[in-house]
Formats: C-alpha cells, sequence, structure tokens
C-alpha cells in the first residue's frame, strides 16, 4: 500500500483518501489498483479490499465512482489453513 494524490478529480472524491495496493497470490498477483481508504491502512499494511457495490457501500454513497475500498487491515497471515 501506498497513498497516492490526485490534483484532477471528481468532487465527489474530495476528503477521501486514495492508495495504491498491489495484490498478491492468485491468479491477479503483481497487478496494481488505486483504492478508496476509509480505514486508516498505513504505507506497506496488507489489506482485505472489496470491489464494485461493496466498495462504495463501505462509503455510504452510491453516487461516489469508486470501484476499490479497503476493508480491512491484515493482522498476520496463516500459509496453510
Amino acid at each position: 500500500m501506498d497513498t497516492i494524490w490526485a490534483t484532477r478529480k471528481s468532487e465527489k472524491l474530495n476528503g477521501l483518501k486514495l492508495m495504491l495496493a498491489e495484490v498478491t497470490g492468485g491468479s491477479r498477483e503483481g497487478e496494481r489498483m488505486i483504492v478508496c481508504d476509509v480505514i486508516g491502512a498505513g504505507i506497506g499494511d496488507r489489506v482485505i479490499i472489496a470491489t464494485g457495490s461493496a466498495a462504495r457501500r463501505m462509503l455510504e454513497d452510491d453516487t461516489v465512482p469508486v470501484d476499490a475500498a479497503v476493508v480491512g487491515i491484515i493482522d498476520e497471515s496463516c500459509e496453510s489453513v
């Protein structure tokens, strides 16, 4: 996770923290996406991301143009479940 800034963006995004996240594991490994963070993740945190309408529900406003949002911060991971 890394914080990003946009000098020009939709007014609906004003006040929202945007971060650059990289997918680890699975078929999308290495893919990067811009996510909205409303729970206070920090740079370098491993997080859980929701996409689509689930992401907009985190913002409690379906009109915000967001397709990915941080919904959890991973404290520790288990390599084998």
